[in-house]
């Protein structure tokens, strides 16, 4: 069976404004059905990298395909497949949901019926409310709305839970993989660790306008030290070298009434099986290993910077 071809191919792709180059050498494909995450701090050149792919912004150099299209050359073609949430900007204070709806609808030859939309995504009670009026929460579904109602094979996600509660965070996740499972791909770029380990498939880690790392979120943990690290309080006392000489267990380390033991492989079974068999109870026991955080700053040697509290949405037609 012949392989189905990525939906979007971007080969060495850059971009500069003036003296700044935002996108230095991005180089990553997106296949079909996955949702695949570009995770960066800011400035990094996440959202100028999509911009290129949904033809909102011209390329300086490489290459970048969209169903086969050029976003720079055909961009009438990509953007009729290709939906957009962008982060930095919003629609009219103004303008009701049902008006917004309607609008984006007439941009394309075929919309989606917006209707069916608004019942997916729990709009209805809000069709006559203005977008300055809305909560967040409600933002962000009309986004997706907007996103979704060209009846696009592809929606990019620009930070869509920026500003947003936990609890809408995660019921904005879920409205996510609906999406999804309409058959569309989704592009998320992101800077919440969390909401990449939950969403994405794959992800492109990009820094300084250049892609360090392509994998899952699983895979680029596991290109980390797999070391673990136990603390517990233990029953009662007992000698080091009852740990100590375990294969699995590199250094035991007491801080006052709590032990810490750092070891490879099932460090946590040989621990806890060979203090049981000396009647030993391990305490409040806390297991800590590598995360997705762990990963990101070793890869890109710092922390994604905080973004603006107020949540903002938009998908740019023209």
């Amino acid at each position: 069976m012949t392989p189905t071809p990525p939906v979007i191919e971007i080969d060495h792709l850059s971009k500069s404004y003036g003296a700044k180059r935002a996108v230095v050498d991005v180089s990553l494909s997106v296949e079909d059905g996955e949702i695949f995450g570009i995770l960066g701090p800011n400035g990094s050149g996440k959202t100028t990298t999509v911009e290129c792919v949904s033809g909102l912004r011209r390329r300086d150099g490489g290459s970048v395909r969209v169903l086969g299209a050029d976003p720079q050359t055909d961009r009438a073609a990509v953007r009729a497949q290709v939906g957009v949430q962008l982060q930095e900007a919003e629609l009219p204070a103004k303008l009701t949901v049902r008006e917004a709806l309607t609008l984006y609808a007439s941009f394309y030859p075929d919309p989606a019926d917006w209707r069916e939309l608004v019942d997916v995504l729990g709009l209805g009670p809000s069709l006559g409310t203005r977008f300055g009026r809305l909560s967040g929460g409600q933002q962000q579904r009309l986004s997706i709305a907007l996103a979704l109602v060209g009846n696009p094979r592809i929606a990019i996600l620009d930070e869509l839970t920026t500003g947003l509660d936990p609890a809408a965070r995660r019921e904005t996740w879920d409205l996510v993989e609906s999406v999804r499972d309409r058959g569309v791909t989704v592009v998320l770029v992101t800077h919440f660790m969390q909401e990449a380990e939950r969403l994405c498939d794959r992800l492109a880690v990009i820094d300084a306008g250049r892609v360090v790392a392509i994998d899952t979120p699983g895979g680029l943990v596991e290109r980390l030290d797999t070391r673990q690290e136990l603390r517990f309080r233990p029953s009662r006392p007992f000698d080091d070298a009852l740990l100590t000489v375990l294969d699995p267990v590199d250094e035991l380390v007491r801080r006052g009434a709590e032990v810490h033991v750092t070891g490879t492989g099932d460090v946590l079974g040989a621990v806890v099986s060979t203090l049981a068999r000396a009647g030993i109870v391990a305490e409040g026991l806390r297991v800590q290993q590598p995360s997705l955080d762990d990963a990101f700053l070793a890869m890109v040697g710092h922390e994604p910077a905080s973004r603006p509290a107020a949540p903002q949405t938009t998908q740019e037609q023209s």
